[in-house]
């Protein structure tokens, strides 16, 4: 199993920067792509970002210039470092790993537990 906690949320005025952060703990072998969704009450789960295994990136075009993904292997961490921040952007924010536990096992998909982002204008 793999463990995902997120942290570097909070309350942010219009215009401001916040860096979420996301570390695996537990059973992991290798870890594929990495993450970021977001999900605002009384709408579906979004994906922000990506980053593969080689670092490329993708962005939602709502984000894109403003927001940058990055990962430390090392660390089993990605990051998500928010900038130019809009009341838009509040929402839970959840990190994504594509990982498996042994050389055996088939990639699955974990989730962390979310961190509150809020934006106020």
């Amino acid at each position: 199993q793999v463990q995902l906690v997120e942290s570097g949320g909070g309350l942010v005025q219009s215009g401001g920067s916040l860096r979420l952060s996301c570390v695996a703990s537990g059973s992991i072998f290798r870890i594929n792509a990495m993450a970021w969704y977001r999900q605002s009450p009384g709408k579906q789960r979004e994906l922000v970002a990506t980053i593969s295994s080689g670092s490329s990136t993708n962005y939602q075009d709502s984000v894109r210039g403003r927001f940058s993904i990055s990962r430390d292997n090392a660390k089993n961490s990605v990051y998500l470092q928010m900038n130019s921040l809009k009341p838009e952007d509040t929402a839970v924010y959840y990190c994504s790993v594509e990982a498996r536990s042994t050389y055996y096992s088939n990639f699955l998909q974990y989730w962390g537990q979310g961190t509150q982002v809020t934006v106020s204008s």
